[in-house]
């Protein structure tokens, strides 16, 4: 059972899997500040300098936090809207990179198998074989 399990951990889609997992994560980071540092002023500005990240309902407690840190400190239920927005911005970005990366791959990809599709195909005009059998036809006569 460990062999297998040790073929298994050594094929390539395991490990091309593994390496996927770590990139996303960093990707991960890199978006979330793109999105916490970025975005958001921009947002704020447009909206007043309203903050999506700190909107929140509390649905358990005297409803009186400054913040929805302060909220989740203090042990209050609360609904967390504007963080839940900004993970769904956070997903939407995410996602067109990741589509706009891999329509790139796909264009690469395309773009290399072309010239070999170009060099099987016939060449234009008679092949020699045709010339020779044209010639020994011709000599017939």
């Amino acid at each position: 059972m460990f062999n297998e399990f040790k073929e298994f951990i050594a094929k390539g889609n395991v490990m091309d899997m593994a390496v996927g997992i770590i990139i996303g994560a960093a990707f991960t980071a890199i978006v979330k500040s793109m999105v916490d540092d970025l975005l958001n002023p921009i947002i704020g500005l447009f909206t007043g300098g309203l903050d999506f990240t700190n909107n929140f309902v509390v649905l358990s407690g005297d409803g009186s936090y400054g913040s929805l840190e302060a909220a989740r400190e203090a042990g209050a239920a609360v609904f967390a809207y504007g963080a839940f927005f900004m993970a769904v911005i956070n997903f939407l970005i995410v996602a067109f990179v990741v589509f706009m990366l891999v329509r790139y791959v796909n264009k690469v990809k395309s773009a290399m198998e072309s010239p070999a599709e170009e060099v099987a195909e016939d060449p234009a005009g008679p092949s020699e074989l045709d010339v020779l059998l044209e010639i020994r036809d011709s000599l017939k006569r």
